[in-house]
């Protein structure tokens, strides 16, 4: 689906290569009898702020960060996700550096990504800088993503895409392995279709990070 569809909407800035093998683990998991939570074998995205330890880059967009070593660990948030069964299926473009790049950026663009387009009509605003996972999830490119906030990032995505976002509470989820912009605001949290499963996504999110 995201290689018929996201070449109109330039939602998915990269692929994990390991996303089919990580869903069949997760449903041999399941057929053996071993239900890890609501979560196991869901399909995510995840914005291209948050690091994961795997095959994918993290750049915030910026093709300054494209040749940066690979994180050597998962961002806390992305742990949770894996521990929960969770398939990280790839990440999702954003406004360079979470809107951050200079007083004059473009809603949903960076250099490494290009411009992503609203799927509901395709020469309108997606709204940033969570403008590629709200896009994907409205798409229906994939069940549930991380977005990240400090200023209306993740909330006005989702309302201009149709889906259900939360900016949770700061501290209620870990910014450990996050690029960040402003320790007073930031804060990830889901992107979903539905308010049950945005509430399931958060209740995996929460948790004491010892980082």
């Amino acid at each position: 689906r995201i290689a018929e569809i996201d070449k109109k909407l330039n939602s998915i800035i990269e692929l994990n290569p390991d996303a089919l093998a990580i869903a069949d683990q997760m449903d041999k998991e399941r057929k053996a009898g071993k239900v890890r939570g609501p979560l196991h074998g869901i399909p995510a995205v995840i914005k291209d702020n948050v690091d994961t330890a795997d095959k994918m880059h993290t750049t915030a967009g910026s093709l300054a960060l494209l040749d940066a070593p690979t994180p050597k660990q998962d961002a806390f948030i992305v742990k949770q996700l894996r521990d929960a069964g969770v398939v990280i299926l790839g990440k999702t473009n954003l406004s360079e550096w979470a809107n951050f790049r200079s007083s004059k950026s473009s809603s949903g663009w960076s250099g490494r990504g290009g411009q992503t387009h609203n799927p509901y009509i395709l020469d309108r605003n997606p709204c940033g800088s969570s403008s590629g996972s709200g896009a994907a999830i409205a798409a229906s490119l994939a069940a549930i993503a991380i977005g990240t906030e400090t200023d209306g990032s993740i909330i006005c995505p989702s309302a201009t895409c149709g889906i259900v976002g939360i900016k949770p509470t700061l501290g209620l989820v870990s910014r450990s392995g996050v690029i960040p912009i402003a320790h007073s605001q930031d804060t990830a949290g889901p992107m979903c279709r539905t308010v049950a499963d945005a509430a399931a996504m958060l209740t995996v999110l929460a948790g004491v990070d010892p980082n």
